[in-house]
């Protein structure tokens, strides 16, 4: 099976120079992947010019007159560049051209645009920003991490098994745990809203390991953690700028004085290894769960190694049938939670 993915050629701080590179640099590796990429007929075609690269007969352009802006308000994304290099790589997924989009653009306007194209899975109230973060063992996958400020039970209990299915279909592991991100681990603590969705995921078929507090997202306790949007985007850039702190600190230190260099060289194998651990750009790539289609949503400023790593992310979803596997565990939830999925599960998802 041939994976196409259509790429927002144009979004992100850089553009063409980042993500037709990186596009180039994904179907090197990954054979049986094509890509579309979607922009300005004269910077994209000034890029691929110069390329010498393998998989050049790999990639198409498909062109797009307008470009949505980093700091542009998503209602006027939606409303008014109907032509834009992220609305029709969209598009390019609902009509099946291509079976995922990536871009680097405006988070708020590709959520917009990508609901207001793709709609909902059966059964989801929300689409949600779910991503995996380096753990002490491995990953684990966070959502919701930025689009849904205020959540009912119901749908956070909907996030809890998009979550699930991603990460079986993606890490092959048959029954993740979920843990729901919470001030104490005791039932008690909480708001009312956390504490419903506790009961309600004691109820569910889920493998509910309880509550887990913020150190337990690095820890690996659990393999989903679930929160709100609002919580989840604060909890994860509060870990961005702390690995940036800690390695501004340890470079600091090391070029400190002659001596302290003698024992950076000594050390440079150790450094290099803990900050290919950490690296960000290794976990670029956020996807937008609960969607008739696959979205992934690459930081704004990554760079080739980054943008490569979301493409990959979304390849890896399509060819393992994340989108199958959320409708089929939706469907298997309780009515009270999920009350359109048991009749409407079997819907293409296209």
């Amino acid at each position: 099976m041939t994976v196409t993915v259509a790429v927002d050629a144009m979004g992100g701080d850089h553009g063409p120079s980042v993500t037709i590179p990186a596009a180039l640099a994904f179907l090197e590796e990954t054979p049986d992947a094509r890509v579309i990429l979607v922009g300005l007929d004269a910077p994209c075609a000034a890029v691929l010019t110069k390329s010498r690269s393998s998989a050049r007969d790999r990639v198409s352009l498909q062109a797009a007159t307008e470009v949505v802006a980093m700091d542009e308000p998503p209602a006027d994304a939606l409303r008014k560049k109907k032509d834009s290099s992220m609305r029709v790589a969209v598009n390019l997924v609902k009509d099946g051209t291509a079976q995922a989009c990536v871009s680097a653009g405006n988070t708020g306007a590709l959520m917009a645009i990508a609901r207001f194209v793709l709609k909902t899975l059966p059964g989801i109230d929300r689409p949600a920003i779910a991503s995996q973060l380096p753990t002490r063992k491995g990953v684990t996958t966070a959502l919701d991490l930025g689009a849904n400020v205020n959540c009912t039970c119901e749908q956070l209990v909907q996030f809890a098994v998009m979550g699930s299915a991603l990460v079986t279909a993606v890490d092959g592991i048959e029954r993740p745990t979920i843990g729901l991100l919470n001030i104490g681990e005791e039932d008690i603590k909480g708001n009312d809203v956390v504490k419903q969705t506790a009961e309600l995921l004691k109820a569910s078929p889920l493998n509910f390991y309880g509550n887990v507090e913020g150190d337990d997202l690095y820890k690996g306790t659990t393999d989903v953690v679930v929160c709100d949007g609002f919580v989840g985007n604060v909890a994860l850039k509060v870990s961005e700028g702390l690995v940036v702190m800690l390695y501004d600190f340890l470079k600091t230190e090391f070029m400190r004085n002659p001596v302290r260099r003698l024992a950076a060289l000594a050390a440079f194998p150790a450094l290099r290894a803990f900050k290919k651990r950490v690296d960000p750009r290794r976990y670029n790539g956020a996807t937008l769960v609960g969607l008739r289609g696959v979205v992934v949503k690459s930081h704004g400023g990554a760079d080739v190694l980054g943008f490569r790593y979301a493409l990959l992310k979304a390849y890896t979803e399509v060819a393992n049938g994340v989108l199958d596997k959320i409708a089929h565990e939706i469907a298997a939830m309780p009515a009270a939670i999920s009350p359109t999925a048991a009749v409407v599960a079997a819907e293409p998802h296209a």
